[in-house]
């Protein structure tokens, strides 16, 4: 039954067996850089490339501003940090994301409030948030009430899914209205914009991620962007063991994580941001090559809604039904050719399962049918 979508996906990767998802790739000048950090020695947080590649990314977003940290989580729980959130605060979010998203909302000390996304666009839903607010938020002098916990709702943290570009201007709108803050999860978007702006630049902050099956990858890191001064300042100085800037002493001012990017990493980032045109050009090229073949299969193929451009990280196409799905896992994945179901909805994790949420039937249908399937780079 799925003989022919397994044939045609091979025919994109015919040199890789099995087909991964997303492996990186590394075609510039990555060892030459990692070269010239151990000829230096300056392999920790402390070297040019850090700074260029915060450099690099600021300009690349259009962002004032560019904190490289350890990983995405890292980045998502300081940004939330330094904007305010803490113990027994809110924060908004969706159940369809992955756990890092909740994880770092958790490490703040404030607690996941869970609302449905948009089948459009696999991200928050603005008319589901409204009517969440509208039936559980009351508005107070600077802040918004939780009618129902007694908690402040302190932030919306929405979530670019895959690199679609969610409705982020909606969303803003309906933050600004409750005196929200909004922090986006543009974890998988880099190189994804909407309405020409890219994403992680609409609230307060923003962050990426550039994990081992990034569109850019460092292996591990993450980076905090926004044109807040002040909040960069203080995300840099907290990621930083809070050490005051000396030549040669050691004083500190706050209770701080060492969660800066190391030099090592940076580099790579920079190495890779040197050439992520040419790695956009071949993932473009090959969601061409996926929407030509499934418009003629029964497999839907998801496509960027519109006003957005997508990084198409990961390409998602949805079967008929959760045993369709299941089928269709079990098939490829024995047949040379990895693919992957969507997370898990946060709210049915043991940890989360406690946190108040909306209706979130949108969330559950996707989930019963949604699959990634092979989306690295290809020579082109």
């Amino acid at each position: 039954m799925y003989s022919e979508t397994i044939k045609f996906i091979k025919s994109l990767y015919p040199n890789q067996n099995p087909v991964p998802l997303h492996a990186p790739v590394f075609l510039g000048k990555e060892k030459e850089y990692l070269n010239e950090c151990i000829d230096t020695t300056f392999v920790s947080y402390v070297g040019k490339f850090v700074t260029k590649f915060e450099e690099m990314t600021a300009q690349y977003t259009g962002a004032k501003y560019a904190v490289a940290v350890v990983n995405g989580t890292a980045a998502l729980q300081i940004a939330l940090q330094v904007a305010g959130i803490g113990d027994g605060d809110e924060v908004i979010t969706q159940p369809l994301t992955f756990v890092a998203t909740a994880n770092a909302i958790s490490h703040t000390g404030a607690k996941p409030v869970f609302v449905d996304v948009d089948m459009e666009t696999m991200g928050l839903s603005p008319e589901k948030l409204s009517e969440f607010l509208k039936q559980n938020g009351e508005i107070k002098q600077d802040y918004c009430l939780n009618k129902v916990t007694g908690r402040k709702i302190k932030a919306i943290v929405p979530m670019h899914t895959f690199g679609f570009p969610c409705r982020i201007e909606e969303i803003v709108e309906i933050a600004d209205n409750y005196h929200i803050a909004v922090i986006e999860d543009a974890a998988e978007s880099l190189g994804s914009f909407y309405k020409g702006k890219h994403t992680g630049t609409f609230g307060l902050a923003g962050i990426l991620s550039y994990n081992g099956n990034k569109t850019v990858t460092t292996g591990g890191g993450g980076m905090i962007i926004t044109d807040n001064e002040e909040l960069a300042r203080k995300a840099k100085h907290l990621t930083t063991t809070g050490k005051i800037p000396h030549r040669w002493e050691y004083k500190h001012d706050i209770i701080a994580y060492n969660y800066r990017m190391t030099n090592l990493n940076a580099a790579i980032g920079v190495a890779q941001m040197e050439y992520f045109d040419r790695i956009l050009k071949s993932k473009k090229e090959t969601t061409n090559l996926y929407r030509e073949y499934f418009c003629n299969t029964d497999i839907k193929f998801f496509t960027a809604p519109k006003d957005t451009v997508a990084n198409y990280w990961l390409n998602v196409i949805q079967l008929k039904d959760k045993a369709d799905r299941n089928d269709f896992l079990e098939y490829s994945n024995s047949n040379g050719v990895m693919t992957r179901p969507i997370w898990c909805l946060m709210d049915n994790l043991k940890m989360y399962t406690n946190c108040m949420k909306g209706n979130l039937d949108n969330s559950r249908w996707l989930e019963d049918r949604v699959i990634n399937i092979p989306s690295g780079y290809r020579k082109i």
